[in-house]
């Protein structure tokens, strides 16, 4: 138990900074609500009427979402690699900038076909 004391006062430290913060917020902060504040707020786009049980989302944002996951992807196999690069060698290096290479085409593509657009 000794060897985790340190994890635990750590953790009691974040957590109450956490909950002090919220905290002081609610009873410090300004509390002049209207019309605009309470209203939804998506990227500058106006927000309208959905019908009951929500709406459609345009498909820029699915194609985001999915952009957003393959370069994710690409950082978490470039960080095992990096930590054993010493030991993967020159295999290790070429396979590396194959997959880079990979990725910058596909990046190339999207960029090329506008699907980093928002007009």
């Amino acid at each position: 138990m000794n060897a985790y004391a340190p994890i635990l006062v750590l953790g009691g430290l974040g957590a109450a900074f956490a909950v002090g913060s919220v905290a002081a917020g609610s009873l410090i902060g300004p509390k002049r609500y209207n019309r605009a504040k309470v209203e939804a707020y998506e990227c500058g786009i106006e927000p309208t009427p959905q019908p009951m049980g929500g709406g459609r989302f345009p498909i820029k944002y699915y194609l985001t979402a999915m952009l957003f996951i393959i370069f994710d992807i690409e950082i978490v196999f470039t960080y095992p690699w990096a930590v054993s690069f010493d030991a993967l060698g020159i295999f290790g290096l070429v396979e590396m900038v194959l997959f880079a290479l990979t990725v910058a085409v596909a990046y190339a593509y999207v960029w090329r076909r506008g699907g980093l657009e928002w007009d």
